[in-house]
């Protein structure tokens, strides 16, 4: 039985794989991981977890020895994919063997490149600023029936620089969408990350007396650029949750004063 895999890094020393699952064709990914790949001749394999937090089964893989690729390999076995010249990888899920991989040095040289899916994963990763949530009236405490002003002051974007197959890639998220949660159930979303007082634009009027605690979530958009590259669009969003906050509702009741 041959099952096909996300190939593998032939001569890298640290590759960085796809994600690992089985899926319902019968091929089996691999798990983004950084693992040790030894090329054809060395003594060792390569373990994948099948979670990014190295949870769940295991897939080990080596070059195919004869021996079910548990021996020391001084010859890989060569191998055609698709008329490329290649190299067999015996691959193996909790110590049994599921499958073989052709892998050619195209796929060697594919697997060495920085793609949005793996800058996706890195973005996902890295924490970007939570907004603090601004309101006014301020002291935590707003009046029923009075609309009360929410917003933030996180409107710029953010740079983080990291490294991906010893690549550096800068990486901006942009605050793109707000979600008001007013603590009564209720919420709503907007482009803009509201004003205060007096040019306000985002407000919220409460109807009883009670406590709540509202929070701002945001929504950032991402993109990227390698070294004296062109900037590249991170194919999904990231939504941070911001922190909440007290604040508490009263009645206010008119009372005559004599001067």
């Amino acid at each position: 039985m041959k099952t096909r895999l996300t190939p593998l890094a032939l001569a890298a020393l640290m590759c960085l794989l796809a994600p690992a699952e089985a899926r319902a064709d019968g091929e089996i990914g691999l798990t983004e991981a950084v693992y040790e790949s030894q090329i054809p001749g060395s003594a060792s394999q390569g373990t994948v977890p099948s979670s990014a937090s190295g949870t769940g089964p295991t897939y080990d893989f080596g070059p195919t020895c004869g021996l079910g690729g548990q021996a020391i390999c001084y010859e890989g076995t060569a191998c055609v994919d698709d008329g490329s010249e290649g190299v067999l990888y015996d691959v193996f899920l909790e110590g049994e063997k599921v499958g073989e991989t052709c892998v050619t040095e195209q796929e060697a040289a594919e697997q060495e490149q920085v793609t949005p899916g793996r800058v996706l994963r890195a973005f996902r990763r890295l924490s970007w600023p939570r907004s603090e949530l601004v309101i006014q009236p301020p002291g935590g405490t707003t009046l029923v029936n009075l609309p009360t002003i929410f917003y933030t002051d996180n409107t710029a974007p953010s740079r983080q620089r990291v490294t991906l197959l010893r690549q550096g890639v800068l990486i901006e998220a942009t605050p793109t969408t707000y979600t008001w949660h007013y603590g009564d159930g209720t919420s709503t979303s907007t482009p803009t990350a509201g004003t205060p007082y007096p040019a306000f634009d985002i407000t919220h009027e409460y109807g009883t007396v009670d406590t709540f605690a509202p929070r701002l979530d945001t929504t950032y958009t991402g993109r990227y650029r390698l070294e004296g590259g062109p900037w590249i669009a991170i194919p999904e969003t990231l939504t941070v949750t911001g922190a909440s906050q007290r604040l508490q509702t009263v009645t206010a009741i008119p009372t005559l004063v004599d001067y």
